[in-house]
């Protein structure tokens, strides 16, 4: 890769971030704080949190295997999605490339930061070779994104066409492995010290059962790490998310016996989506969706949300016409969705 200085926005690198007031004593022990303009009163909320979040990533470390150093905590993965941005886009002259289709923030980040947003399209096996990605990109093409699983068409991406973009783009790559939990493939934030361009993002909205708290990860070099730190709002993850997430990482055993079970409604539910009369093909899934044709998407979701059930109509899409996004639920969810589509005429 390129020195991460030249990649980063000039304004970016010799920025001299805001000095939170919980920064400034890191090292010492205190029990008075008259540094802040809290109000005294009200404990434990009247303090701001911990702006680097040090003992939920202590936590963090031990279940995700990635040093603390390592590792960025943001307000949900959008966070750590606008981010990038912000750090190395030059709003209005670079560019970034991403397969298609995929996760739209990649795109509206893009869109909110004045930045080219260069879609490849995947194959119909939804797959990608490293030099098709690779062709769409110039001197101004600062990061490329891969999402694998990929959302909404649920397989994983070949890792030897990542590794192939890795080690041949001289910008930054970026692995969003949200739904990693769910696929038996080895993560690539263990890979991090071979591939110093690489960023991986993690969530705690998917298997981690999650979402209402908003705590995204990024992995990265320890060089990557502190600009998004130097970049970020002093204090951008909140008590109660931090006190929350740590109480969850605490029941990673739950975690495991929910993916298991997930797993487990997902080889039903294919083998059974399969059989109805709507459906057209069911597209391999690595992740806790499937995505599937169907006889017609808009006509199907219309009926279903008439019936108080919510699947995620994909239709327009590119690559996804007449396609439906299913969640794997409960198994009773996934039985009342069934018997309404059993009725469908």
């Amino acid at each position: 890769m390129k020195p991460l200085k030249d990649l980063t926005r000039p304004n970016i690198w010799s920025l001299a971030p805001y000095s939170s007031a919980r920064n400034e004593y890191s090292g010492h022990t205190a029990h008075v704080f008259l540094d802040a303009n809290e109000n005294p009163y009200g404990n434990p909320l009247n303090r701001y949190p911990d702006p680097l979040q040090a003992e939920l990533k202590k936590k963090i470390e031990a279940v995700k295997g990635i040093p603390a150093d390592y590792t960025f905590l943001g307000n949900g993965s959008d966070e750590a999605i606008d981010l990038p941005y912000r750090i190395f886009c030059r709003p209005g002259i670079d560019n970034v490339v991403a397969i298609e289709p995929t996760y739209g923030m990649y795109c509206v980040c893009a869109d909110i930061n004045d930045v080219e947003y260069r879609p490849v399209l995947l194959d119909e096996q939804f797959q990608i070779k490293a030099d098709k990605l690779l062709a769409a990109c110039d001197e101004n093409t600062k990061i490329i994104w891969i999402c694998s699983p990929n959302n909404p068409t649920g397989n994983t991406i070949d890792r030897q066409e990542i590794v192939n973009v890795l080690t041949r783009f001289q910008g930054i790559v970026i692995v969003d492995e949200a739904y990693s939990d769910f696929s038996r493939e080895r993560p690539l934030r263990y890979e991090l010290l071979k591939y110093p361009n690489l960023i991986v993002l993690n969530t705690m909205s998917k298997a981690w059962a999650s979402a209402a708290i908003r705590l995204g990860m990024a992995f990265a070099s320890k060089e990557i790490i502190a600009l998004m730190n130097k970049v970020k709002y002093p204090y951008n993850v909140n008590l109660l998310t931090q006190q929350q997430a740590m109480k969850v990482l605490d029941n990673r055993f739950d975690v495991e016996r929910w993916v298991n079970m997930i797993l487990q409604e997902r080889g039903r539910m294919v083998e059974a989506f399969a059989q109805l009369p709507i459906c057209e093909k069911v597209y391999p899934t690595d992740a806790n969706f499937f995505l599937a044709r169907v006889t017609d998407a808009q006509g199907i979701y219309d009926y279903l949300v008439e019936q108080g059930i919510i699947v995620r109509n994909r239709n327009r899409v590119k690559l996804c016409k007449n396609c439906l996004r299913i969640t794997i639920g409960t198994r009773g969810e996934n039985n009342e969705l069934f018997g309404a589509l059993r009725q469908y005429k």
